[in-house]
């Protein structure tokens, strides 16, 4: 058995394609145990190897398909961008995916066989045989919907200090359809975004209105709703909008569809990020991707803050100032605004969502209560309504 998983470690020496597979933990712990040189080595890698399955799982055909799937090389993305790769490399990526196949069929028996120790004895996990050439022909074919690398198993990404897209683990899994109210301004956005995944034209959004009503919410869900047809978030900070040009660069060719979210959107005068978003939405090929849209929420129907100071400034043509400062907003194709409710639609989400999580009260008596937390909170909102559902919970 020694000679077998050192036959096929040699052999996964040889990726070149899925290189970036080789790297991960799995492979790492793999490497270790077949070069290990005494039993307590051996031991601790198996260990470490069996640890990494259980971390994903606990099927190892499974965690090597998905490491696959998530690969980002040369021939995912000359498939996205719909060219047909070379006699050589599709050779290579036949001939590496018949030996991740053989990896991923290894099971606790084999290793316990080449350690001369009991199946009893040693942490087990599961395989089965997999054709991973297929399942990979099959992911390929809907690269449009899941994509590849980071994309493929995420649906919200941020942009880290560092300059780096990484995925929001914990995102909301939020749906449309568990929101109460706002339905009119919630379908324009889900439209533009449905108009957008079929390849229409779709314009960018700016969500504007009243705290506590939704904005961000909304575009959450909507990314939600839309995963399974190819739609990811990644959200930027409006300090990182200078790295606008290189978040549109990272994605632009893949075959999925981005949301580029902007949360509480608002400048001060000759703030430099004010001319990269307005860039952006002028249509700047540095500040572009044919597959992103940009939806930005914000509590000022204008975004830039202004004080009658501005309005009696020093500058020679005042009002061409005023203007470029109050157009931005102007810029977004849609403009969606988000009030805050009325009385009774401030009830009505009330009533909804005690029902939702089965709370029981009179009805007078709860709308009574849910009166008294708006005037503590000094306005009816959807967030206060929730919040003291939850105050009741």
């Amino acid at each position: 058995m020694r000679s077998e998983l050192r036959t096929i470690y040699g052999k996964l020496c040889l990726c070149s394609v899925f290189r970036g597979v080789m790297e991960k933990p799995l492979f790492q712990a793999f490497e270790k145990y077949v070069l290990a040189e005494t039993d307590e080595e051996k031991r601790k890698a198996y260990a470490a190897f069996v640890a990494e399955i259980y971390e994903q799982g606990g099927s190892l055909t499974a965690l090597v398909e998905r490491l696959i799937s998530e690969d980002e090389n040369v021939y995912v993305k000359s498939v996205a961008e719909g060219k047909r790769g070379w006699a050589q490399l599709q050779n290579s990526v036949d001939r590496e995916l018949k030996n991740f196949s053989c990896f991923a069929a290894l099971t606790s028996a084999d290793f316990a066989s080449d350690m001369g120790v009991s199946l009893s004895e040693i942490p087990e996990f599961t395989s089965v045989n997999a054709d991973m050439g297929a399942s990979y022909a099959r992911r390929l074919a809907s690269l449009h919907k899941y994509g590849y690398g980071i994309f493929s198993s995420n649906r919200m990404f941020r942009l880290s200090d560092e300059k780096k897209i990484e995925a929001i683990v914990s995102a909301d899994r939020t749906g449309i359809s568990q929101f109460i109210g706002y339905e009119q301004e919630r379908q324009k956005v889900v439209e533009n975004t449905r108009a957008f995944i079929e390849g229409r034209p779709a314009a960018n959004v700016l969500l504007c209105g009243d705290a506590g009503t939704g904005k961000s919410s909304t575009v959450k869900a909507i990314a939600n709703d839309f995963y399974d047809e190819g739609v990811r978030l990644i959200e930027l900070r409006k300090d990182q909008l200078r790295h606008l040009p290189y978040v549109m660069g990272k994605i632009s060719g893949n075959p999925l569809k981005f949301i580029i979210f902007i949360d509480d959107l608002s400048f001060n005068q000759n703030n430099d990020d004010f001319s990269m978003l307005k860039a952006a939405l002028e249509g700047s090929a540095s500040a572009t991707a044919d597959n992103a849209v940009i939806y930005a929420t914000s509590n000022r129907r204008h975004i830039v803050k202004e004080s009658f100071g501005d309005r009696d400034g020093d500058d020679v043509h005042i009002n061409d100032t005023l203007q470029e400062t109050l157009s931005l907003s102007e810029r977004f194709g849609l403009t969606v605004l988000f009030s805050k409710p009325n009385k009774a639609l401030y009830l009505r989400i009330v009533k909804e969502l005690a029902n939702r999580y089965n709370i029981t009260m009179e009805e007078k008596e709860l709308e009574r209560q849910a009166e008294e937390f708006a005037i503590r909170k000094g306005s009816r909102s959807a967030r206060g309504a929730e919040q003291f559902i939850n105050s009741l919970r």
